[in-house]
């Protein structure tokens, strides 16, 4: 999943002004905000978030409030189907917003980092369920004609999350008022839980119950969980006795997937042989090497003393390049897929490359500074934008027989993992890296030196996958 996806297939030529019409126009307005809540709330919140260092501490657990919401964004988003069927739409929706607003209300108010981080979960899991029951319910509230319509407004609350969440943060943060940020998004829950209890249907026709995989969330969970809870340890060997631990619970997830019980992600994931698992491979690697970005406004506030509001724009860079590139490269066709996406890979090797050189040097001017980083992020940004649609394309060609539906939801789901390991990760290199040292200067330099440095192996190791591994080695599409 792009930060945006573009709908372009619209066959039976349904208009957008009959997306909003004949009783459409709350229905779809509704789904929008939705996500555009969910989505809004990741870019405020990484904006934010060193305003909330700076007043209530916790600078080691710095990553783990993208890690714990994201964990919960991918539970929220696997017992959706389950939720939808027993509750019904409507009360699945309204349980989705209220555990968003609960948990957000949460972190308004949290006066120290862990209460903090217990109502990033409770988001998380809340904007889970919002984001995946928006797409689930297009099928149900609107016909068949109107869904590629749908689609593309849904999924473009992404590119305007991408601008108001920023701003939100930044305006607040500036003015030392980070809670109120939070507090702004409780307004809107309460719109969208009064008009969702009004405009959405109270029952499915389909009561086909989808089991809940609890023990493969679980193994999930504490595979994540150990990298972050090693990442807070002050010696090495604990730091990376954390990361083993988490393979190990990988590996005790990819037995569990062998079960015919319900999958988290289809036949050939877990196989780096099988041209299906060496994408979703490439595909975890690319979105990985993007984490850096929850790291990037506290970098640039501490290190080049930039506000609140222009350090959370540099954040968007990387979804701004991601956008751009999708939509131009998006039509390439045959061999030319495989190099677009070796070609990205290795852009964003340049990127990242260059964040280090600028933290390296850390003698040039404020404005070379600004115009640098953001050349760079928007090169990472381009760099995964190229790939991704033929990375889709071909996840969905490769999606074995009567496994097309997970198959195609899998996507999601191999992303939001990858960005909570990446986000885990994270935390644990800058850890490593001194960032919570006394000396913050030095500390944050030398953490953000090793954070670039070390994230933009990953692109080259998607590089080395793609020419060393037979069955990727032709990224046709259709």
């Amino acid at each position: 999943m792009s930060k945006i996806d573009i709908a372009v297939n619209n066959k039976e030529g349904a208009s957008w002004s009959d997306l909003f019409s004949k009783g459409n126009s709350l229905k779809a307005i509704i789904l929008a905000l939705g996500v555009m809540l969910h989505a809004t709330n990741v870019y405020l919140a990484t904006t934010i978030m060193p305003s909330i260092i700076k007043e209530i501490g916790g600078m080691e657990y710095y990553a783990w409030n993208t890690t714990i919401f994201v964990v919960a964004s991918v539970i929220g988003s696997v017992i959706s189907a389950n939720q939808m069927v027993r509750s019904g739409p409507r009360k699945a929706y309204q349980i989705g917003i209220l555990l968003f607003s609960i948990g957000t209300l949460i972190c308004t108010l949290a006066p120290t980092m862990p209460l903090l981080l217990i109502g990033r979960f409770i988001q998380g899991y809340g904007g889970g369920l919002l984001f995946a029951l928006s797409y689930a319910m297009i099928r149900l509230v609107f016909t068949e004609n109107l869904w590629s319509r749908a689609m593309a407004l849904v999924s473009g609350m992404w590119g305007v999350a991408a601008f108001s969440g920023p701003f939100l943060g930044g305006i607040f943060a500036e003015h030392g008022h980070w809670r109120w940020s939070f507090g702004v998004l409780l307004l809107f829950c309460v719109f969208i839980l009064i008009t969702a209890s009004i405009i959405l249907p109270k029952e499915r026709n389909d009561h086909t119950i989808t089991p809940i995989p609890y023990l493969k969330l679980s193994l999930l969970s504490l595979a994540v969980l150990s990298v972050s809870i090693g990442s807070v340890q002050k010696n090495i060997s604990e730091n990376v006795m954390g990361v083993v631990i988490a393979l190990l619970f990988l590996i005790l997830l990819g037995l569990a997937e062998k079960k015919k019980t319900i999958r988290l992600l289809p036949t050939g994931a877990y196989k780096i042989s099988s041209a299906l698992g060496a994408t979703y491979a490439v595909m975890a690697l690319l979105t990985i090497a993007t984490s850096v970005e929850i790291y990037v406004p506290y970098f640039a506030q501490v290190l080049y003393k930039f506000t609140p509001l222009k350090a959370g724009y540099l954040t968007v860079l990387i979804a701004i390049g991601w956008t751009l590139s999708s939509i131009l490269f998006s039509g390439y066709k045959g061999h030319s897929a495989k190099k677009i996406v070796i070609s990205g890979a290795f852009l964003m090797f340049i990127g990242l490359t260059g964040l280090s050189y600028i933290a390296i040097t850390n003698t040039l001017s404020p404005d070379w500074n600004l115009v640098l980083n953001c050349i760079c992020l928007l090169a990472i940004g381009a760099g995964i934008g190229m790939g991704w649609p033929h990375l889709l394309t071909k996840v969905f060609s490769l999606a074995p027989a009567g496994e097309e539906d997970l198959t195609s939801s899998s996507v999601t789901t191999v992303q939001l993992i990858a960005t909570s390991f990446g986000a885990a990760l994270a935390g644990l290199v800058t850890n490593v890296g001194g960032i919570t040292d006394a000396n913050t200067i030095i500390g944050v330099t030398n953490a953000s030196i090793y954070l670039y440095s070390s994230f933009a192996t990953a692109p080259l190791v998607v590089i080395m996958i793609l020419i060393l591994i037979s069955q990727v080695g032709n990224f046709k599409t259709n």
